[in-house]
């Protein structure tokens, strides 16, 4: 699911739909996706293409923006060439959708999230984090806890390379030991809160904690 999530592939119906930029109608939504607009398209790798927005415009290093704000004492707004110049952590994870479909030992590099946290200075009433996309609909949520994981990375690499547009780039959520729809495509935004708040999928039925089956939940 090399997209936000291959999730919202749970049950599938049929439908027309157009996704601005592939220009093709596909027979196969989401019965979960209220707007209708979700494309699922196998690439190379054996991933698919998912999104919820009907388009979703495309950053690179000149127009990119990362903030981190909420409860935290040092908001701070990220650059690509920033993000790029932090420390860099590589975690190798199984991809795995709750459609079913899975890509085994996919190695994923970027900047640790708890990074990004404690250079903000999160306040002691701080329990969770927040993230938002510039797709404009997306959203996603942790627990404090699960967001200072080593295996939770603010992503600038996959298989290797550049995380692609249609994978979630040029910087996307990366948390290893969840299914995919927790790791949120296109990031944009970083949120300390003191409490979850659901996320997009999780406002319809899905689990706010997504755990794998068999994955080490220890923080």
């Amino acid at each position: 699911m090399f997209s936000m999530l291959g999730a919202g592939a749970a049950g599938l119906v049929t439908a027309p739909y157009l996704q601005g930029g592939w220009e093709k109608v596909l027979g196969a939504v989401s019965r979960n996706d209220p707007t209708g607009l979700t494309e699922l398209l196998p690439d190379p790798a054996g991933f698919r293409y998912f999104s919820v927005a009907a388009s979703v415009p495309r950053k690179d290093r000149t127009n990119y923006r990362l903030t981190v704000d909420g409860l935290v004492d040092r908001p701070a707004t990220y650059t690509l060439d920033a993000l790029r110049a932090l420390p860099q952590t590589r975690v190798v994870g199984d991809v795995q959708c709750t459609d079913g479909w899975r890509v085994p030992r996919t190695p994923f590099e970027g900047v640790p999230l708890s990074h990004l946290l404690d250079a903000a200075g999160v306040r002691p009433e701080a329990r969770a984090v927040r993230f938002t996309c510039f797709d404009g609909v997306y959203s996603e949520s942790l627990t404090l806890a699960q967001a200072r994981r080593s295996d939770v990375l603010v992503a600038l690499k996959m298989l290797g390379e550049p995380v692609t547009h249609d994978h979630g780039g040029p910087v996307r959520l990366y948390v290893a030991p969840m299914f995919f729809y927790k790791s949120a495509k296109w990031l944009s935004g970083i949120s300390v809160t003191d409490k979850v708040i659901p996320g997009y999928w999780e406002e319809y039925g899905y689990d706010v904690d997504g755990w794998l089956d068999g994955a080490d939940r220890s923080a």
